[in-house]
């Protein structure tokens, strides 16, 4: 399978307190206040200060708004809003993207802001895209790389079955200090549906 429709199929995947859909124009909205999110900023590397964390615009601009309205078009990535059962509201998104089909590989990302953390929507969510592909990919292999100063993320992708494979040192700066980046990954065969909670 070629690039070309690999993730064409935009699926809506249910679980018991999260389900992953293509966004809508009310998740795109709730996308402006969790990537304003300081948290949101600093565990995914987007700034390298504290300072820069804070006082961003929780409304998204043209060109962030046009990519989350055109991702459900994009056949060789999967970028899903992660639904909040309890509030039938969007808290993060899951993607994998990267695509290598000569090597049934791609990357992994998840993002949750505020309302949504704390409460295992994270590794709920985590599971339901990697479950659904290698249900109906060829994949061989999700990998992703998780900052050493966020042992939250870190503990979600164990769970979730990624596992430790070594880091690349010292490659993020935020606050003066380096941070290695850790890079985790699952293999089909490590694959397990029915991993409890």
């Amino acid at each position: 399978m070629g690039t070309t429709g690999f993730f064409a199929d935009k699926p809506t995947i249910a679980g018991g307190r999260v389900f992953l859909r293509s966004f809508r124009a009310g998740d795109i909205d709730a996308m402006g206040v969790i990537l304003a999110d300081p948290e949101v900023l600093i565990l995914t590397g987007s700034v390298h200060t504290t300072a820069e964390a804070h006082g961003r615009t929780a409304v998204l601009d043209s060109a962030t708004r046009r990519w989350y309205e055109t991702r459900a078009e994009q056949p060789d990535r999967l970028d899903l809003a992660i639904i909040d059962q309890a509030s039938s509201t969007c808290v993060g998104e899951v993607v994998l993207n990267e695509l290598n089909p000569d090597n049934d590989s791609c990357s992994f990302r998840i993002l949750i802001g505020p309302t949504g953390r704390d409460r295992g929507l994270g590794t709920e969510a985590t599971r339901l895209i990697t479950q659904h592909a290698f249900q109906t990919t060829t994949l061989h292999r999700i990998e992703l790389e998780v900052f050493a100063f966020n042992p939250r993320a870190q503990h979600v992708y164990e769970r979730s079955g990624f596992t430790f494979e070594g880091k690349r040192r010292d490659a993020h700066k935020f606050d003066g200090d380096y941070i290695d980046a850790l890079t985790m990954s699952i293999l089909r065969s490590e694959n397990h549906a029915d991993t409890p909670d």
